[in-house]
This record gives structure tokens, sequence and C-alpha cells, in this order.
């Protein structure tokens, strides 16, 4: 047996499991972002500040806020509008590099929020980290426009 042959022998157990385990975690990262899209439709806002860290940004309407602005100032409407229109949304991308991982997707949400009609379409960016209590929402960017 050649070398290259005995080193790719000797590697692939190793790779093999490196492919389960980000297999894992790509679910896992993918389950901690349901539960919290979950947790803002159902109006649960204790869920959802459990799967955010302590150190969060939220990224949306032009700002950023700390976890404890975004509890005091925009968790409550991003609660009622989820809770108040439907979002279609794509399936998630996500990508995990040890520790960190980011998940992107898009929605489509349309219906009525606040006596106004809504049609827009939404990019979402999260960003996660492995934490001793699971993988936890570090940053999160919204940005939505109207459609035509």
């Amino acid at each position: 047996m050649s070398m290259r042959a005995l080193f790719l022998v000797l590697l692939a157990p190793s790779l093999a499991g490196q492919a389960v385990a980000q297999q894992t975690d790509s679910a896992a990262v993918a389950a901690t972002v349901a539960r919290y899209q979950t947790a803002l439709a159902a109006g649960d806002s204790t869920s959802a500040v459990e799967l955010l860290a302590s150190d969060a940004v939220i990224l949306e309407s032009g700002g950023v806020e700390t976890l404890a602005e975004y509890r005091s100032h925009h968790l409550p409407a991003d609660i009622e509008f989820a809770s108040s229109i439907p979002a279609q949304r794509s399936a998630l991308h996500v990508s995990v590099v040890g520790d960190v991982a980011w998940v992107t997707s898009t929605s489509v949400s349309q219906g009525e929020f606040r006596g106004r009609q809504i049609n827009s379409r939404g990019a979402e960016l999260m960003v996660l980290t492995r934490t001793p209590r699971g993988w936890r929402i570090r940053a999160i960017h919204w940005s939505s426009r109207s459609s035509r």
C-alpha cells in the first residue's frame, strides 16, 4: 500500500466523524432559529429571550439594539407582527465553523397589521455561538422591503 493510500485510510474515519458532527451541529443551529421564530409567533417573549445570548445585538429598522434595549423596545412589536402576519419562509441556509454558526433565510409576509396592508419580502441573518446551554443567538439582522 502506498503512503498516500495509507494516509487516506487513516484519515477517512476522522473525516466521516467531522461530517456527522457538522450535520448534527447544523440541525441544532436550525432548531434554535426555528424555536426563536416559533416563540415570536406564539407571543412567548420568555422563550424567545432565553435563546438570545446576554450580549446579543439586534439590527433592524436602521438601528442597533442591545438585548436590554430590544426587550423594552422592538421585541413587543416583533411579537405582535409575527403573531399577526404569517410569514412564508425559505429554507434556512446554515453554516457552522467550530463554535460559530450563521443562518440566512428569506421570507414573504402578507396580511393586515395595525390597520394597514402588508406585502413585504424580508431577509434574515442570525449569528449563533455554542454555549454550555446549547446554541444561542448572538446577533440578528433583519431587513425588509415592500413587494410590488
